[in-house]
């Protein structure tokens, strides 16, 4: 793992586990340095990475400040996985694997996925359960040439630590598009959607940091359990 990934992930588990609570300030730069004999550079890309993903916020003069969100809020404003928001909705939260398979590029997923029509898609359905709940369903499709080595273990907890941490690849940025839609036979089945007509659908369409789209997904919320939410910045 590179330093500025180090410092980034222990802040991220000291702010998801609330040692350092909403409103606290975090370490200083100067700070941060000496405890991890790190370079003014490194440290800043790592508090700008969370300032990105919508977890701190940098106030000129004072210090950078935790924005740990609200119980079943998620930021919109950042790449950040399940993995890294559940700690912060509380203790009943689960992922279950319900679907994963591989197969040619092809159809009318290409033009959500820019990768060569016939390559091998990696898709993974996987189900998220809060206080009982099925509440969101995500369905993943990887560009498995980019993203190697897949299974439902890996998916069971998180694949954006194991494309940064195993993989060494830094993923950059992505391309996310927001809607209702009416429920889908996917939806049915997978969800409780307790009569709700309609779900939301979150799309992103994921970058590596050379460009090369590595992932489409579709996550589908209940209407009734989450609202989103962003940080503006000029």
């Amino acid at each position: 793992m590179s330093k500025y990934n180090q410092i980034y992930s222990d802040l991220l588990t000291s702010i998801t586990t609330e040692r350092l609570e909403r409103g606290a300030r975090l370490p200083s730069e100067t700070e941060l340095m000496e405890s991890y004999r790190a370079s003014r550079g490194t440290v800043r890309q790592a508090i700008e990475l969370l300032q990105e993903r919508g977890f701190a916020q940098k106030i000129h003069g004072k210090g950078t400040f935790v924005l740990s969100p609200n119980p079943i809020e998620f930021q919109l404003g950042g790449i950040v996985s399940f993995q890294e928001t559940h700690p912060r909705l509380g203790n009943d939260v689960s992922t279950e694997v319900v679907a994963f398979e591989q197969f040619p590029l092809q159809g009318a997923l290409r033009e959500h996925l820019k990768a060569e029509e016939g390559s091998l898609i990696t898709r993974i359905k996987r189900v998220r359960r809060i206080d009982g709940k099925r509440v969101i369903l995500d369905i993943n499709h990887f560009v498995a040439d980019l993203i190697p080595g897949l299974n439902c273990e890996i998916a069971e907890h998180s694949i954006y630590a194991f494309i940064e941490q195993t993989l060494h690849l830094q993923i950059s940025y992505a391309q996310r598009t927001i809607e209702a839609v009416p429920r889908g036979k996917d939806d049915q089945q997978h969800l409780d959607l307790e009569g709700q007509s309609h779900v939301i659908v979150v799309s992103n369409q994921t970058f590596l940091q050379d460009g090369r789209q590595f992932e489409y997904t579709e996550s589908r919320h209940t209407l009734d359990k989450f609202y989103f939410s962003d940080v503006a910045r000029r």
